[in-house]
């Protein structure tokens, strides 16, 4: 396994709660309770729970699409090909939500059911978060309060921003992925996993957990990796840093004309390869009906065949 350098990108996580902010204060986002759904192929990775977290883990739907917060125990859920289907690859599927909610429908289940009918073992690691209050009234409100956006100064009077307060330690969610990559590589031949074909691949803040993951974990030894629609500040990268997919799109707010991530991994002389769209916005998924994101999922597959990652004895 390999010791990864220290991540340093200092705006990478300051953005991935802005767009979810305003997404869930939409008119046409309300958001709704929904009773936890059921579960029964999750399990429980056993990393612990979340210091000062007074509130249980609950669920909401928005977009019609179900999330869960305050989620203080990790599980690990396998969607498997069919019986003789698979190709030995797999991926960790890592949903997003700030770190302080998961999109567990559109940038998890649904994610994992599509790679699974590519013959990929998926992961959806449902992983810790950020405590919020325990009524959803005052969660909406509290989103309400930190999430404001803030006065456009003049040209006279502008300065540097003030460095934002939310910066998260994410020594948790660090664990979460250590602990599902062990699960994948002790059960592997259960799963028909091949080890050396394991990979990862995030949205949003599971784009920023998976190149935390990528660049500071010494146990995880990541095959490739796929950041969709994440942060794209430069990062330091590793001379053992594995291949990297990207997608984001032009209005998407984290983009901002920045391919500081893009130009770390080429100066390293890893490959790369780099899907910037016309449109999609944030939090797209799989897609959104008329976007020319929406095929950004074929684009992956043909990737990790291309490279070899669909095929046995595939080298990183």
């Amino acid at each position: 396994m390999h010791h990864r350098p220290k991540y340093l990108a200092k705006t990478f996580i300051l953005g991935f709660l802005l767009f979810y902010a305003e997404h869930t204060m939409a008119q046409d986002g309300t958001i709704y309770p929904l009773a936890p759904p059921a579960e029964p192929n999750a399990i429980l990775l056993g990393t612990g729970g979340v210091d000062n977290q007074p509130a249980s883990e609950t669920w909401f739907r928005q977009w019609g699409d179900p999330m869960a917060r305050n989620i203080t125990t990790a599980t690990l859920t396998p969607f498997l090909p069919e019986t003789g289907k698979g190709n030995g690859a797999a991926v960790i599927v890592a949903p997003g939500g700030g770190f302080m909610w998961l999109s567990m429908g559109n940038e998890g289940w649904e994610v994992a059911e599509a790679l699974a009918k590519q013959g990929i073992a998926a992961f959806v690691l449902k992983y810790r978060l950020n405590p919020t209050p325990a009524s959803l009234d005052d969660f909406t409100a509290m989103m309400n309060r930190a999430f404001t956006p803030p006065t456009e100064p003049s040209d006279s009077t502008k300065e540097a921003a003030p460095a934002s307060p939310l910066r998260f330690n994410l020594s948790n969610q660090l664990k979460d992925a250590e602990a599902a990559y062990a699960m994948i590589v002790k059960r592997a031949k259960e799963w028909g996993v091949d080890t050396n074909r394991i990979g990862m691949i995030g949205f949003s803040a599971g784009a920023g957990l998976t190149l935390h993951a990528t660049l500071n974990s010494k146990t995880m030894d990541l095959a490739f990796i796929a950041p969709v629609y994440g942060g794209m500040g430069t990062v330091e990268v590793p001379k053992d840093a594995p291949p990297m997919f990207n997608v984001i799109a032009t209005d998407d707010f984290l983009f901002r004309g920045q391919f500081g991530i893009i130009e770390s991994w080429y100066k390293a002389g890893i490959p790369v390869e780099f899907h910037l769209y016309q449109n999609g916005g944030h939090g797209f998924g799989l897609g959104n009906p008329n976007r020319t994101s929406n095929r950004w999922f074929n684009a992956f597959i043909h990737w990790l065949n291309v490279n070899g990652f669909l095929t046995a004895n595939s080298v990183k």
